[in-house]
């Protein structure tokens, strides 16, 4: 029986467990990335283990997100990062330098290899064809100094394309298309492999803006073959000696098999505040707009803002419409210099913003209020553009350059002919912004800076055998780690400082949320379906663990979240029949019995006042043992003292 892309890179990669499907694998990890709203905490979780030296091939450390210095906090956050980075041997990507998963696909991604990032949307390098996972900060550190990385086998899910795109429909459209056919949870444990000869139409760019939006099906992460496509873009980058070529065996075995005909899809927009919320752009045309934002880790690169030069060249962006554009990287911006491209984009009234990731997690231009943004952005969950009751949709660059020219959302196909864009041969190369670590024998010297903003991580406690608490928040289905703790520039500063984050924990949700749950011992949170999906940030546990949260009970939770909480040593327990749910209310006394034999026998008993209700777990035995001992830190403590 053949292999599939994922599980050849897998079976390389084996340290822990075997390929079957379900059963947990440990992964050897080659690359890591941080970016600085989660790598502050990651690289204080990682001096915390005591180690001297990153053990991986690669780590890179980004400033991406907290670019907006307002404050001494993100300089102090950003200075703490470079020395850390420098004496402990990670490269440090200096602010301004670009969005980490563009910068990495450009400079450093190499097929076949593994990667990991403190981001949820790592799974971009799966573009290159490698195997990217979004991971919390604390399995990121753990990578770093030398471990495995753990995963539940994923069932293998093969997407084929057929045909090429047509002019005006973009990679952008391909992944709101599969986001329309599988939903927000069609991915949860699987790998999504893309193939088909439609792939070889694809450029790495276009592959790696379907990989990235591959985080919003729930999937554990994304991947393309490594083919001629791979290694012309690597040729570009002056990187032709990191190809290698990878394709799935005829025979693999897939279990779940979609195809997409690209000669029929259209310009395709999703609706407020779900990215499987995809109706046609013809649908909605004639609404009007007020902001469009072009750029983000989605569709930043090189391609992408030419198209968008090209489209704007000689005409004036709609009265009323404020449009944004954000190159990817320093590269990309460089050559949109370059090639006057830049130019173009100014004179039809766009304003151009940091190459950095900005609007997308609501650092700065946020929309007027109750106002429209198109954005060619991966996410459009509620608040999370910084404005609480702006509609936000998600667009290809194309149908945001039309609604832009416009002033309302307009099928791009009306713009007439598309101009032809033709890519460079080569990029213009300059890895000036991107700084290497001391060397060995000079770390010792490195003086690692810590601001008055930098705190500690909260360290998780030995469960109980009986758990006595209160049910301090219930909330419905598809909850995000941005209801749980939101983004935006008035938070992000204090990332590294987890008693004042703590104060916006569930700010949107229920503002006496954090103030509650602090003055309550042992309190649990009551959630329903999918339960945490979003982004990777590991701050959505450590500040409920701050506050006393001990357990999360929920109908169930997406994947990196649950890890996230488990590694913290919040207990994640699902109703063993969802409709219990509806048996607990908020406020309700809570006695969770059995809980240290249930981690292990996978059932445990709630009492919700006089109603008693059956909750499981199904963990590992890794993740067991994790949570008895209080979380990753101690359990990793605890392992290293017994070595």
């Amino acid at each position: 029986m053949g292999l599939t892309i994922a599980e050849k890179i897998i079976q390389k990669h084996l340290v822990a467990g075997e390929m079957i499907r379900g059963s947990e694998v440990g992964l050897r990890i080659d690359q890591t990335l941080t970016q600085d709203a989660t790598g502050t905490m990651a690289y204080l979780e990682f001096e915390a283990m005591g180690l001297s030296r990153v053990q991986t091939e690669l780590s890179v450390a980004y400033i991406d997100h907290n670019t907006l210095q307002c404050g001494f906090e993100n300089a102090d956050d950003h200075a703490y990062i470079r020395s850390v980075a420098k004496k402990y041997g990670v490269r440090f990507s200096m602010p301004g330098n670009g969005i980490c998963h563009q910068v990495h696909l450009e400079r450093f991604g190499i097929p076949g290899k593994t990667l990991i990032g403190s981001d949820s949307h790592t799974p971009t390098g799966g573009g290159l064809g490698m195997l990217a996972f979004g991971a919390g900060g604390l399995d990121v550190a753990v990578a770093m100094g030398g471990g495995a990385y753990y995963i539940t086998m994923p069932k293998m899910y093969r997407i084929n394309l057929k045909g090429s795109l047509r002019p005006f429909v973009s990679a952008k459209d391909v992944a709101l298309e599969a986001l329309r056919l599988l939903s927000v949870k069609g991915g949860v444990g699987a790998i999504s492999e893309w193939g088909g000869e439609g792939v070889k139409t694809l450029t790495v760019q276009e592959r790696a803006t379907i990989t990235n939006m591959g985080a919003e099906l729930g999937a554990t992460t994304s991947v393309f073959p490594s083919d001629e496509m791979t290694r012309k873009f690597l040729a570009a980058e002056g990187r032709e000696a990191d190809y290698t070529p990878i394709f799935a065996d005829e025979d693999a075995v897939y279990d779940k098999i979609l195809e997409i005909d690209m000669d029929t899809l259209a310009p395709l927009v999703a609706c407020p505040h779900m990215p499987d919320r995809v109706k046609s752009a013809e649908e909605l045309a004639g609404l009007k707009v007020d902001q469009v934002c072009i750029g983000s880790c989605t569709n930043s690169s090189l391609p992408d803002m030419l198209k968008v030069a090209a489209l704007l060249k000689g005409k004036t962006v709609a009265q009323g419409v404020s449009l944004s554009i954000s190159p990817g990287s320093r590269q990309v911006l460089s050559m949109l210099i370059s090639t006057g491209a830049l130019n173009d984009m100014i004179a039809a009234g766009a304003r151009i913003l940091e190459c950095a990731c900005g609007p997308c997690i609501g650092m700065g231009f946020s929309p007027p209020s109750g106002g429209v943004s198109l954005r060619t952005f991966n996410r459009n969950f509620e608040g999370r553009s910084g404005t609480a009751d702006a509609k936000v949709y998600l667009v290809s660059p194309e149908t945001a350059v039309a609604a832009a020219l416009s002033g309302v959302i307009t099928d791009p196909r009306a713009l007439g002919a598309l101009p032809e864009i033709e890519l460079p041969e080569s990029y213009a190369v300059n890895d000036s912004g991107v700084i290497l670590p001391a060397e060995p024998e000079a770390a010792a010297e490195v003086e690692v800076l810590r601001g008055p903003n930098i705190g500690k991580c909260p360290i998780g406690i030995a469960p109980e055998d009986e758990m006595v608490g209160s049910a301090v928040l219930k909330v419905g289905d598809d909850i995000t780690t941005d209801h749980i703790m939101p983004a935006g520039a008035k938070i992000l500063p204090f990332r590294s400082n987890i008693p004042y984050l703590s104060r916006f924990c569930f700010g949107a949700v229920d503002p006496a949320f954090a103030e509650r749950a602090k003055s309550t011992a042992n309190g649990m949170i009551i959630g329903g379906a999918n339960y945490g999906q979003g982004s990777s940030r590991e701050h959505a546990a450590l500040v409920p663990l701050y506050l006393g949260i001990r357990a999360v009970i929920a109908k169930s939770f997406s994947r990196i979240h649950m890890a996230n909480l488990i590694n913290a040593g919040i207990l994640p327990l699902t109703f063993a029949n969802e409709a219990d749910y509806e048996l607990v209310s908020m406020g309700d006394k809570l006695t969770l019995t059995g809980v240290r034999d249930g981690l292990v026998d996978g059932k445990m008993t709630l009492l919700a006042g006089d109603k008693q209700i059956t909750l499981t777990c199904s963990f590992t035995d890794r993740q067991r043992d994790i949570l008895l001992a209080g979380g990753l830190l101690p359990y990793t403590k605890a392992q290293k003292e017994n070595r």
